[in-house]
Protein backbone atom coordinates (compact mmCIF):
# COMPACT_ATOMS: atom_id res chain seq x y z
CA UNK A 1 0.00 0.00 0.00
CA UNK A 2 1.30 3.34 -0.74
CA UNK A 3 0.75 5.79 1.31
CA UNK A 4 1.39 10.19 0.75
CA UNK A 5 1.10 13.10 2.56
CA UNK A 6 -0.46 15.97 1.29
CA UNK A 7 -0.95 19.73 2.22
CA UNK A 8 -3.85 20.51 4.93
CA UNK A 9 -6.73 22.11 3.65
CA UNK A 10 -8.27 25.18 4.99
CA UNK A 11 -10.65 22.72 7.54
CA UNK A 12 -8.12 21.79 10.16
CA UNK A 13 -9.41 18.30 11.96
CA UNK A 14 -8.61 18.36 15.18
CA UNK A 15 -7.17 15.15 17.33
CA UNK A 16 -9.69 12.83 18.55
CA UNK A 17 -9.98 12.93 22.08
CA UNK A 18 -9.02 10.47 24.56
CA UNK A 19 -11.36 7.60 25.21
CA UNK A 20 -11.13 8.28 29.02
CA UNK A 21 -12.84 11.22 30.85
CA UNK A 22 -13.40 11.79 34.85
CA UNK A 23 -16.80 11.65 35.14
CA UNK A 24 -19.64 9.20 33.62
CA UNK A 25 -20.33 9.99 30.17
CA UNK A 26 -23.20 9.45 27.68
CA UNK A 27 -22.12 10.41 23.92
CA UNK A 28 -19.86 7.17 23.52
CA UNK A 29 -20.10 3.17 23.12
CA UNK A 30 -16.71 1.84 22.54
CA UNK A 31 -16.42 -1.86 21.43
CA UNK A 32 -15.49 -4.51 23.64
CA UNK A 33 -11.81 -5.81 23.37
CA UNK A 34 -10.27 -8.57 21.85
CA UNK A 35 -11.31 -11.65 22.97
CA UNK A 36 -8.64 -14.19 24.36
CA UNK A 37 -6.04 -15.78 22.20
CA UNK A 38 -7.07 -13.17 19.30
CA UNK A 39 -4.62 -10.48 18.08
CA UNK A 40 -5.42 -7.41 16.39
CA UNK A 41 -4.52 -8.62 12.65
CA UNK A 42 -6.33 -12.11 13.21
CA UNK A 43 -8.77 -11.45 11.53
CA UNK A 44 -6.92 -12.79 8.32
CA UNK A 45 -8.05 -16.00 6.34
CA UNK A 46 -6.57 -19.34 7.74
CA UNK A 47 -5.62 -20.37 4.38
CA UNK A 48 -1.86 -19.00 3.20
CA UNK A 49 -2.00 -16.62 -0.13
CA UNK A 50 -0.49 -13.90 -1.57
CA UNK A 51 -2.94 -11.04 -0.39
CA UNK A 52 -4.96 -10.67 2.27
CA UNK A 53 -8.24 -8.31 2.30
CA UNK A 54 -8.92 -8.07 5.63
CA UNK A 55 -5.71 -7.77 6.82
CA UNK A 56 -4.79 -5.04 4.02
CA UNK A 57 -7.91 -3.10 5.39
CA UNK A 58 -6.23 -3.56 8.94
CA UNK A 59 -3.00 -1.83 7.77
CA UNK A 60 -4.86 0.93 6.21
CA UNK A 61 -7.25 1.45 9.66
CA UNK A 62 -3.76 1.19 11.58
CA UNK A 63 -2.02 4.16 9.34
CA UNK A 64 -5.40 6.27 9.36
CA UNK A 65 -5.12 5.90 13.29
CA UNK A 66 -1.70 6.57 13.66
CA UNK A 67 -1.72 10.01 11.25
CA UNK A 68 -5.05 11.98 11.71
CA UNK A 69 -3.79 14.08 8.35
CA UNK A 70 -2.58 11.42 6.42
CA UNK A 71 -3.78 11.17 2.63
CA UNK A 72 -4.19 7.88 1.16
CA UNK A 73 -3.18 7.46 -2.61
CA UNK A 74 -3.61 4.05 -3.49
CA UNK A 75 -6.87 2.57 -2.71
CA UNK A 76 -8.54 1.34 -5.96
CA UNK A 77 -6.54 -1.82 -6.09
CA UNK A 78 -8.27 -2.76 -2.60
CA UNK A 79 -11.92 -2.06 -4.10
CA UNK A 80 -11.35 -3.98 -7.53
CA UNK A 81 -9.82 -6.74 -5.35
CA UNK A 82 -12.38 -9.85 -6.79
CA UNK A 83 -12.52 -11.52 -2.88
CA UNK A 84 -13.51 -7.72 -1.87
CA UNK A 85 -16.06 -7.30 -4.82
CA UNK A 86 -17.30 -11.30 -3.82
CA UNK A 87 -17.88 -10.26 -0.14
CA UNK A 88 -19.68 -6.88 -1.13
CA UNK A 89 -21.93 -9.25 -3.33
CA UNK A 90 -22.58 -11.76 -0.32
CA UNK A 91 -23.56 -8.80 1.85
CA UNK A 92 -26.38 -7.39 -0.33
CA UNK A 93 -29.94 -8.48 0.85
CA UNK A 94 -31.21 -11.62 -1.99
CA UNK A 95 -34.66 -10.19 -2.52
CA UNK A 96 -33.99 -6.63 -2.94
CA UNK A 97 -35.42 -4.28 -6.01
CA UNK A 98 -33.77 -4.26 -9.16
CA UNK A 99 -32.27 -0.81 -10.68
CA UNK A 100 -33.13 0.43 -13.82
CA UNK A 101 -30.81 -2.87 -15.32
CA UNK A 102 -33.41 -5.40 -14.11
CA UNK A 103 -30.46 -7.45 -13.02
CA UNK A 104 -31.74 -9.55 -9.58
CA UNK A 105 -29.25 -11.32 -7.21
CA UNK A 106 -30.13 -14.46 -7.94
CA UNK A 107 -29.34 -13.90 -11.78
CA UNK A 108 -25.80 -12.07 -11.43
CA UNK A 109 -24.80 -15.07 -9.08
CA UNK A 110 -25.35 -17.70 -11.78
CA UNK A 111 -22.32 -16.58 -13.62
CA UNK A 112 -20.80 -14.99 -10.55
CA UNK A 113 -16.82 -15.54 -11.01
CA UNK A 114 -17.00 -14.51 -14.82
CA UNK A 115 -19.30 -10.93 -13.79
CA UNK A 116 -16.94 -10.65 -10.99
CA UNK A 117 -14.00 -10.72 -13.02
CA UNK A 118 -15.60 -8.34 -15.54
CA UNK A 119 -16.46 -5.87 -13.21
CA UNK A 120 -13.15 -5.98 -11.82
CA UNK A 121 -11.15 -5.46 -14.88
CA UNK A 122 -13.77 -2.42 -15.81
CA UNK A 123 -12.62 -0.98 -12.75
CA UNK A 124 -9.33 -1.40 -12.80
CA UNK A 125 -8.94 0.41 -16.40
CA UNK A 126 -11.38 2.77 -15.37
CA UNK A 127 -14.59 1.41 -18.24
CA UNK A 128 -16.81 1.38 -15.34
CA UNK A 129 -19.75 3.69 -15.73
CA UNK A 130 -22.49 4.40 -12.91
CA UNK A 131 -25.90 4.10 -13.90
CA UNK A 132 -28.54 6.19 -12.83
CA UNK A 133 -30.77 4.98 -10.11
CA UNK A 134 -34.37 3.76 -10.18
CA UNK A 135 -36.78 5.99 -8.20
CA UNK A 136 -38.96 4.46 -5.97
CA UNK A 137 -41.43 5.91 -2.58
CA UNK A 138 -41.87 4.39 0.65
CA UNK A 139 -44.24 5.59 3.33
CA UNK A 140 -43.51 7.73 6.32
CA UNK A 141 -45.07 7.71 9.49
CA UNK A 142 -46.82 11.33 9.41
CA UNK A 143 -48.43 9.87 5.77
CA UNK A 144 -46.23 11.77 3.32
CA UNK A 145 -44.10 9.48 0.81
CA UNK A 146 -40.09 8.98 1.47
CA UNK A 147 -38.06 8.95 -1.99
CA UNK A 148 -35.50 6.34 -2.46
CA UNK A 149 -33.11 4.86 -4.88
CA UNK A 150 -32.51 1.38 -6.39
CA UNK A 151 -29.35 1.38 -7.91
CA UNK A 152 -28.27 -0.83 -10.23
CA UNK A 153 -26.92 -4.55 -8.71
CA UNK A 154 -23.66 -3.84 -9.96
CA UNK A 155 -23.17 0.08 -8.36
CA UNK A 156 -24.04 -1.43 -5.21
CA UNK A 157 -21.00 -4.21 -5.33
CA UNK A 158 -18.86 -1.38 -5.88
CA UNK A 159 -19.72 0.78 -3.47
CA UNK A 160 -20.28 -2.07 -0.87
CA UNK A 161 -16.57 -2.29 -1.69
CA UNK A 162 -15.62 1.28 -1.44
CA UNK A 163 -17.17 2.12 1.50
CA UNK A 164 -15.26 -1.09 2.88
CA UNK A 165 -12.32 0.82 2.32
CA UNK A 166 -13.15 4.19 3.46
CA UNK A 167 -14.88 2.58 6.32
CA UNK A 168 -11.04 1.96 7.59
CA UNK A 169 -10.13 5.30 7.29
CA UNK A 170 -12.66 7.04 8.32
CA UNK A 171 -14.16 4.79 11.54
CA UNK A 172 -11.00 6.28 13.52
CA UNK A 173 -11.88 9.84 12.78
CA UNK A 174 -15.60 9.67 13.57
CA UNK A 175 -16.53 11.25 17.02
CA UNK A 176 -17.74 8.88 19.85
CA UNK A 177 -21.44 10.82 19.73
CA UNK A 178 -21.81 9.71 16.08
CA UNK A 179 -23.88 6.50 15.93
CA UNK A 180 -25.98 5.86 12.58
CA UNK A 181 -24.94 3.78 10.01
CA UNK A 182 -21.78 3.11 11.20
CA UNK A 183 -20.33 -0.70 12.17
CA UNK A 184 -21.15 -1.90 15.59
CA UNK A 185 -23.53 0.67 16.25
CA UNK A 186 -27.28 0.93 15.85
CA UNK A 187 -30.03 2.92 17.42
CA UNK A 188 -30.54 1.34 20.78
CA UNK A 189 -26.89 2.71 21.77
CA UNK A 190 -27.72 6.16 20.80
CA UNK A 191 -30.55 5.91 22.47
CA UNK A 192 -28.65 4.10 25.88
CA UNK A 193 -26.39 7.13 25.55
CA UNK A 194 -28.85 9.38 25.11
CA UNK A 195 -30.74 8.46 28.29
CA UNK A 196 -27.70 7.86 30.19
CA UNK A 197 -26.37 11.35 29.23
CA UNK A 198 -29.55 13.16 30.66
CA UNK A 199 -29.54 11.12 33.50
CA UNK A 200 -26.22 10.88 34.95
CA UNK A 201 -25.09 14.96 33.85
CA UNK A 202 -26.00 17.88 34.26
CA UNK A 203 -28.47 18.29 31.82
CA UNK A 204 -31.39 21.01 32.29
CA UNK A 205 -32.19 22.08 28.31
CA UNK A 206 -32.62 20.20 25.36
CA UNK A 207 -32.25 21.18 21.74
CA UNK A 208 -34.11 18.46 19.34
CA UNK A 209 -32.98 19.27 16.03
CA UNK A 210 -33.11 17.80 12.32
CA UNK A 211 -32.23 19.36 9.02
CA UNK A 212 -34.64 19.76 6.35
CA UNK A 213 -34.35 17.77 3.70
CA UNK A 214 -30.71 16.69 4.13
CA UNK A 215 -29.97 14.15 1.77
CA UNK A 216 -31.96 16.33 -0.93
CA UNK A 217 -29.46 19.46 -0.04
CA UNK A 218 -26.41 17.93 0.50
CA UNK A 219 -23.63 19.95 -1.60
CA UNK A 220 -21.15 17.70 -4.07
CA UNK A 221 -18.47 20.37 -4.06
CA UNK A 222 -18.27 20.48 -0.49
CA UNK A 223 -18.45 16.84 -0.07
CA UNK A 224 -15.75 15.57 -2.40
CA UNK A 225 -13.28 18.45 -0.40
CA UNK A 226 -14.40 16.44 2.26
CA UNK A 227 -13.56 13.60 1.33
CA UNK A 228 -10.20 14.51 -0.53
CA UNK A 229 -9.00 15.28 3.07
CA UNK A 230 -8.29 12.04 3.48
CA UNK A 231 -8.24 10.41 0.11
CA UNK A 232 -6.07 11.22 -2.12
CA UNK A 233 -6.42 8.51 -5.13
CA UNK A 234 -8.09 10.28 -7.42
CA UNK A 235 -9.72 7.36 -9.18
CA UNK A 236 -11.83 6.69 -5.91
CA UNK A 237 -12.75 10.26 -6.06
CA UNK A 238 -13.72 9.40 -9.69
CA UNK A 239 -15.79 6.65 -8.32
CA UNK A 240 -18.11 8.88 -5.84
CA UNK A 241 -18.08 11.78 -8.43
CA UNK A 242 -19.41 8.96 -11.15
CA UNK A 243 -22.44 8.12 -8.10
CA UNK A 244 -23.55 11.69 -7.26
CA UNK A 245 -24.01 12.62 -10.98
CA UNK A 246 -25.39 9.64 -11.93
CA UNK A 247 -28.67 11.35 -11.80
CA UNK A 248 -32.27 9.55 -11.35
CA UNK A 249 -34.37 7.81 -13.53
CA UNK A 250 -38.06 8.35 -12.84
CA UNK A 251 -41.24 8.05 -15.42
CA UNK A 252 -38.52 7.76 -18.38
CA UNK A 253 -36.86 10.78 -17.22
CA UNK A 254 -33.46 11.44 -15.96
CA UNK A 255 -32.73 14.06 -14.42
CA UNK A 256 -29.14 15.52 -12.63
CA UNK A 257 -28.24 17.78 -9.52
CA UNK A 258 -25.50 19.44 -8.28
CA UNK A 259 -26.54 18.67 -4.67
CA UNK A 260 -28.04 15.59 -2.82
CA UNK A 261 -27.46 12.10 -2.76
CA UNK A 262 -30.08 9.37 -3.15
CA UNK A 263 -31.38 7.55 -0.24
CA UNK A 264 -30.76 3.71 -1.19
CA UNK A 265 -27.37 3.69 -1.97
CA UNK A 266 -24.94 1.45 -0.01
CA UNK A 267 -22.73 4.62 -0.36
CA UNK A 268 -25.09 7.52 0.64
CA UNK A 269 -24.75 6.81 4.66
CA UNK A 270 -21.29 6.68 4.69
CA UNK A 271 -21.14 10.03 2.73
CA UNK A 272 -23.69 11.95 5.02
CA UNK A 273 -21.35 10.87 8.19
CA UNK A 274 -18.29 11.96 5.72
CA UNK A 275 -20.13 15.67 5.15
CA UNK A 276 -21.74 16.22 8.88
CA UNK A 277 -18.16 14.67 10.53
CA UNK A 278 -16.75 18.11 9.12
CA UNK A 279 -19.80 20.59 9.39
CA UNK A 280 -21.54 19.51 12.39
CA UNK A 281 -19.45 17.30 14.59
CA UNK A 282 -15.78 18.45 14.52
CA UNK A 283 -17.54 21.91 14.79
CA UNK A 284 -20.04 21.25 17.56
CA UNK A 285 -16.99 19.32 19.85
CA UNK A 286 -15.10 22.06 19.20
CA UNK A 287 -17.58 24.89 20.26
CA UNK A 288 -18.05 22.52 23.55
CA UNK A 289 -14.87 22.61 24.22
CA UNK A 290 -14.49 26.33 23.72
CA UNK A 291 -17.55 28.30 24.51
CA UNK A 292 -19.39 26.40 26.67
CA UNK A 293 -18.88 26.53 30.68
CA UNK A 294 -21.65 23.82 31.45
CA UNK A 295 -22.47 20.33 30.86
CA UNK A 296 -23.03 19.82 27.34
CA UNK A 297 -24.07 16.13 25.59
CA UNK A 298 -24.55 15.18 22.59
CA UNK A 299 -25.97 12.25 20.46
CA UNK A 300 -26.17 12.14 16.27
CA UNK A 301 -28.03 9.75 14.23
CA UNK A 302 -27.47 10.76 10.86
CA UNK A 303 -29.12 13.74 10.48
CA UNK A 304 -31.24 13.19 13.57
CA UNK A 305 -29.14 14.99 16.69
CA UNK A 306 -30.07 15.80 20.42
CA UNK A 307 -27.81 18.20 22.16
CA UNK A 308 -28.50 18.41 25.99
CA UNK A 309 -27.43 22.11 28.19
CA UNK A 310 -26.58 22.83 31.55
CA UNK A 311 -27.11 26.16 30.68
CA UNK A 312 -30.34 27.88 28.78
CA UNK A 313 -28.63 31.12 27.43
CA UNK A 314 -25.73 28.80 25.94
CA UNK A 315 -28.19 26.27 24.32
CA UNK A 316 -29.82 29.58 22.64
CA UNK A 317 -26.06 30.68 21.64
CA UNK A 318 -25.60 27.57 20.20
CA UNK A 319 -28.76 26.85 18.51
CA UNK A 320 -27.95 30.50 17.13
CA UNK A 321 -24.06 29.65 16.10
CA UNK A 322 -25.42 26.45 14.61
CA UNK A 323 -28.22 28.17 12.11
CA UNK A 324 -25.37 30.15 10.61
CA UNK A 325 -22.77 26.70 10.46
CA UNK A 326 -25.46 24.98 8.44
CA UNK A 327 -25.84 27.50 6.22
CA UNK A 328 -22.24 28.02 4.92
CA UNK A 329 -23.01 24.82 3.90
CA UNK A 330 -26.25 24.70 2.37
CA UNK A 331 -28.08 23.54 4.95
CA UNK A 332 -30.62 24.64 7.19
CA UNK A 333 -32.60 23.36 10.35
CA UNK A 334 -36.48 22.20 9.90
CA UNK A 335 -38.29 24.40 11.80
CA UNK A 336 -41.11 22.18 13.02
CA UNK A 337 -38.63 19.69 14.09
CA UNK A 338 -35.97 22.16 15.94
CA UNK A 339 -37.06 22.70 19.30
CA UNK A 340 -35.35 23.86 22.59
CA UNK A 341 -37.06 22.35 25.45
CA UNK A 342 -37.05 22.74 29.76
CA UNK A 343 -35.65 19.04 30.17
CA UNK A 344 -33.90 17.24 32.87
CA UNK A 345 -33.16 16.04 36.28
CA UNK A 346 -35.25 19.18 38.03
CA UNK A 347 -37.19 20.21 34.89
CA UNK A 348 -40.30 19.22 36.75
CA UNK A 349 -39.83 20.85 39.75
CA UNK A 350 -38.79 24.01 37.96
CA UNK A 351 -41.55 24.29 36.41
CA UNK A 352 -44.00 23.23 38.71
CA UNK A 353 -42.57 26.50 40.69
CA UNK A 354 -43.38 28.84 38.27
CA UNK A 355 -46.92 27.23 37.58
CA UNK A 356 -45.91 26.16 33.91
CA UNK A 357 -46.85 22.97 33.86
CA UNK A 358 -45.40 19.62 32.83
CA UNK A 359 -42.01 19.80 30.93
CA UNK A 360 -42.02 18.82 27.70
CA UNK A 361 -40.88 16.25 25.88
CA UNK A 362 -39.44 15.55 22.53
CA UNK A 363 -38.69 12.48 19.58
CA UNK A 364 -36.04 10.37 18.85
CA UNK A 365 -35.55 7.19 16.64
CA UNK A 366 -39.00 6.19 17.04
CA UNK A 367 -39.22 6.92 20.91
CA UNK A 368 -40.72 10.12 22.90
CA UNK A 369 -38.77 10.80 25.67
CA UNK A 370 -40.51 12.21 28.86
CA UNK A 371 -39.05 13.06 32.26
CA UNK A 372 -40.43 10.20 34.56
CA UNK A 373 -39.45 8.78 38.21
CA UNK A 374 -38.92 5.17 39.07
CA UNK A 375 -40.96 3.44 41.73
CA UNK A 376 -38.20 4.79 44.19
CA UNK A 377 -38.65 8.45 42.91
CA UNK A 378 -35.59 8.28 41.22
CA UNK A 379 -35.75 10.83 37.86
CA UNK A 380 -35.33 8.40 34.68
CA UNK A 381 -35.88 9.33 31.36
CA UNK A 382 -39.09 7.17 29.96
CA UNK A 383 -38.94 5.82 26.61
CA UNK A 384 -42.00 5.32 24.85
CA UNK A 385 -43.05 4.68 21.54
CA UNK A 386 -43.93 7.17 19.21
CA UNK A 387 -47.91 7.72 18.81
CA UNK A 388 -47.20 8.53 14.88
CA UNK A 389 -44.94 5.24 14.68
CA UNK A 390 -47.41 3.07 16.75
CA UNK A 391 -51.05 4.15 14.73
CA UNK A 392 -49.20 4.08 10.84
CA UNK A 393 -47.88 0.70 11.60
CA UNK A 394 -51.58 -0.76 12.62
CA UNK A 395 -52.72 1.13 9.50
CA UNK A 396 -50.35 -0.70 7.14
CA UNK A 397 -51.31 -4.32 9.07
CA UNK A 398 -54.59 -3.38 8.30
CA UNK A 399 -54.07 -2.25 5.13
CA UNK A 400 -52.42 -5.79 4.44
CA UNK A 401 -54.77 -8.11 6.35
CA UNK A 402 -57.72 -6.81 3.90
CA UNK A 403 -55.88 -7.99 0.74
CA UNK A 404 -54.75 -11.62 2.48
CA UNK A 405 -58.10 -11.59 3.78
CA UNK A 406 -59.19 -14.77 1.82
CA UNK A 407 -54.75 -16.31 2.41
CA UNK A 408 -54.59 -19.60 4.65
CA UNK A 409 -53.76 -18.67 8.43
CA UNK A 410 -50.81 -19.82 8.39
CA UNK A 411 -49.69 -17.79 6.05
CA UNK A 412 -51.29 -14.95 7.48
CA UNK A 413 -49.83 -16.05 11.09
CA UNK A 414 -46.46 -15.70 9.53
CA UNK A 415 -46.87 -12.08 8.30
CA UNK A 416 -48.41 -11.25 11.73
CA UNK A 417 -45.44 -13.06 13.66
CA UNK A 418 -42.76 -11.48 11.29
CA UNK A 419 -44.50 -7.74 12.40
CA UNK A 420 -45.13 -8.23 16.00
CA UNK A 421 -41.64 -9.99 16.94
CA UNK A 422 -39.92 -6.83 14.82
CA UNK A 423 -41.96 -4.38 17.19
CA UNK A 424 -41.12 -6.17 20.03
CA UNK A 425 -37.59 -6.48 19.08
CA UNK A 426 -36.98 -2.50 18.62
CA UNK A 427 -39.85 -1.28 21.02
CA UNK A 428 -39.27 -3.47 23.87
CA UNK A 429 -37.89 -1.19 26.14
CA UNK A 430 -37.71 -1.12 29.60
CA UNK A 431 -41.15 1.06 30.98
CA UNK A 432 -42.33 0.37 27.57
CA UNK A 433 -44.13 -2.41 28.55
CA UNK A 434 -47.74 -1.13 28.28
CA UNK A 435 -47.13 0.06 24.90
CA UNK A 436 -46.07 -3.44 23.24
CA UNK A 437 -48.52 -5.27 24.97
CA UNK A 438 -50.71 -2.76 23.30
CA UNK A 439 -49.82 -2.96 20.05
CA UNK A 440 -50.33 -6.92 20.29
CA UNK A 441 -53.41 -6.47 21.38
CA UNK A 442 -54.31 -4.40 18.52
CA UNK A 443 -52.94 -6.76 15.86
CA UNK A 444 -55.12 -9.32 17.73
CA UNK A 445 -58.31 -7.37 17.19
CA UNK A 446 -57.48 -6.52 13.47
CA UNK A 447 -57.00 -9.90 13.15
CA UNK A 448 -60.09 -11.70 14.46
CA UNK A 449 -62.23 -9.17 12.54
CA UNK A 450 -60.55 -10.04 8.91
CA UNK A 451 -61.09 -13.98 10.16
CA UNK A 452 -64.92 -13.09 10.67
CA UNK A 453 -65.69 -11.19 7.48
CA UNK A 454 -64.54 -14.19 5.67
CA UNK A 455 -67.94 -15.12 5.86
CA UNK A 456 -71.66 -13.53 7.21
CA UNK A 457 -71.88 -16.61 8.99
CA UNK A 458 -68.60 -16.41 10.54
CA UNK A 459 -68.64 -17.15 14.25
CA UNK A 460 -65.03 -17.02 16.19
CA UNK A 461 -64.86 -17.82 19.46
CA UNK A 462 -62.29 -15.84 21.71
CA UNK A 463 -61.12 -19.81 22.25
CA UNK A 464 -60.50 -21.05 19.25
CA UNK A 465 -58.66 -17.06 18.72
CA UNK A 466 -56.28 -17.24 21.77
CA UNK A 467 -54.82 -20.59 20.50
CA UNK A 468 -54.34 -19.03 17.13
CA UNK A 469 -52.33 -15.89 19.15
CA UNK A 470 -50.57 -18.72 20.83
CA UNK A 471 -49.62 -20.57 17.87
CA UNK A 472 -48.33 -17.66 15.88
CA UNK A 473 -47.72 -14.51 17.80
CA UNK A 474 -45.05 -13.94 19.72
CA UNK A 475 -45.68 -12.71 24.06
CA UNK A 476 -44.75 -8.80 24.25
CA UNK A 477 -41.71 -8.80 26.47
CA UNK A 478 -38.75 -6.32 27.36
CA UNK A 479 -36.43 -7.88 25.30
CA UNK A 480 -33.35 -4.57 26.13
CA UNK A 481 -31.77 -3.64 29.48
CA UNK A 482 -31.33 -0.16 31.19
CA UNK A 483 -29.52 1.73 29.10
CA UNK A 484 -26.82 2.40 32.03
CA UNK A 485 -26.72 -1.76 32.43
CA UNK A 486 -25.89 -2.25 28.77
CA UNK A 487 -23.85 0.94 28.43
CA UNK A 488 -21.43 -0.25 31.47
CA UNK A 489 -21.31 -3.53 29.47
CA UNK A 490 -20.15 -2.08 26.26
CA UNK A 491 -17.75 0.60 28.12
CA UNK A 492 -15.66 -2.29 30.15
CA UNK A 493 -15.58 1.12 32.48
CA UNK A 494 -14.10 3.75 29.66
CA UNK A 495 -15.48 6.68 28.64
CA UNK A 496 -18.97 6.49 27.43
CA UNK A 497 -18.35 10.40 26.20
CA UNK A 498 -15.54 11.41 23.70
Amino acid sequence: MRVGRGKSDSLVVPEKPPNKAEEPAAEVVEGRGLAEGRTLGSDAPRTQGRTSAPSALERIRQAAQRDRKQRFTALLHHVYDVERLRAAYLALKRAAAPGIDGETWQHYGEALEENLGGLSERLKRGAYRAKPVRRAYIPKADGRQRPLGVPALEDKIVQRAVVAVLNAIYEGDFLGFSYGFRPGRNPHQALDALAVGIETRRVNWVLDADIRGFFDTLDHGWLVKFVEHRVADRRVVRLIRKWLSAGVLEDGTRTRSEVGTVQGGSISPLLANIYLHYVFDLWTHRWRRRQARGGVAIVRFADDFVVGFEHCHEAERFLTDLRKRLQEFGLELHSDKTRLIEFGRFAAERRKSRGAGKPGTFNFLGFTHICGRTRNGKFAVLRLTMRQRWQAKLKAVKDELRRRKHMPIPEVGAYLRSIVAGHIHYYGVPRNGDAIRSFRGAVIWLWRRALKRRSQRSRLSWDRMQRLCKRWLPPAHVCHPYPSARLAVMTQGRSRMR
